[in-house]
């Protein structure tokens, strides 16, 4: 065992466990942090176990602004001793780091994030959630990454209602042509929407349609500005005659757009108002992946790269 985890044990088996919680200052301070309720509740679970809990309760209450050991004792509902010794075993094992203003997460955070990143590929966090709109919808449903100006398929569910489409895992299409393609850009600027749609358009030069519905630069940068705004985008017959699809992005701890989701099938199934009604559905997939990712709804902490 390290010094920092015999640090953290001893903590969890003195008589501080019995001590009262640290007392409220007269002069008024700003509430700290909840982290689970406020006092911690573990007082049922054994001392060790207690010890764990506490650990990474101080972490969540510093990734969430606590910077001191008064706000870190009250989110915990401990005695000033026992979050010295907690958060100072912290410090030692790198999962905090003391600076002038304060405690701030640690190196060790950032090895392990990393670390976990890569152990969590894409496609197989991603699954179960296609799986998820298959079954919803009945459709066939994408999850695509950019790569350069196209759009890579890296997963494909095909829909059960006895239509196949050409795309498929480690198919690609420029961005800017279909649906799933618009979603991942929605964070770009007006200028690089317009470099993209005039990159699709020398890509499918000489590919043409019997009803040709490929918009015009101005209304496709209409459009952009719809789906960039609503966090979703359609394809309208824009790269395969008849298909629709609806689309959302996914994002990533820092709230970068990283990939996305689609729901496609062909107009006796997508009619319009049908689109307006998957939005909701695919975005709520959509989020739920990109919080498995870490991704947190605006309003809340976010990494920032």
């Amino acid at each position: 065992m390290t010094a920092p985890d015999n640090d953290l044990a001893h903590s969890a088996t003195g008589n501080d466990l019995s001590e009262p919680p640290l007392g409220h200052p007269s002069v008024a301070t700003p509430e700290p942090p909840v982290i689970g309720g406020s006092p911690l509740d573990i007082g049922d679970l054994p001392a060790g176990t207690q010890t764990l809990l506490r650990g990474l309760a101080i972490i969540e209450a510093c990734a969430r602004g606590a910077r001191d050991m008064r706000a870190f004792a009250a989110a915990l509902g401990t005695t000033r001793s026992t979050t010295h010794r907690l958060v100072s075993s912290l410090v030692q094992a790198r999962y905090l780091r003391h600076v002038q203003a304060g405690y701030l997460l640690g190196p060790k955070l950032i090895e392990l994030g990393t670390v976990a990143l890569e152990q969590m590929p894409l496609t197989a966090v991603a699954r179960p959630h296609l799986e998820r709109l298959a079954q919803a919808t009945l459709d066939t449903i994408h999850l695509g990454v950019r790569d350069g100006e196209d759009v890579l398929y890296i997963d494909k569910i095909p829909g059960t209602r006895g239509l196949e489409m050409r795309s498929k895992a480690g198919h690609r299409m420029p961005l800017a042509s279909t649906g799933i393609g618009k979603a991942l850009m929605l964070d770009l600027s007006p200028q690089m929407w317009s470099a993209l749609y005039d990159s699709a358009r020398r890509a499918l030069e000489g590919v043409r349609f019997e009803h040709d519905n490929r918009p015009d630069k101005p209304l496709f940068l209409q459009r952009m500005v719809r789906y960039s705004a609503g966090s979703f985008s359609f394809d309208l017959e824009e790269n395969e005659p008849s298909i629709r699809c609806v689309a959302a992005p996914v994002r990533d701890a820092s709230g970068a757009i990283v990939a996305a989701v689609s729901v496609a099938s062909t107009i006796p199934y997508m009619s319009h108002e049908r689109m307006d009604e998957l939005i909701p559905i695919v975005q709520r997939e959509a989020r739920a992946i990109s919080e498995e990712l870490g991704w947190s709804a605006p309003g809340t902490r976010r990494i920032k790269r």
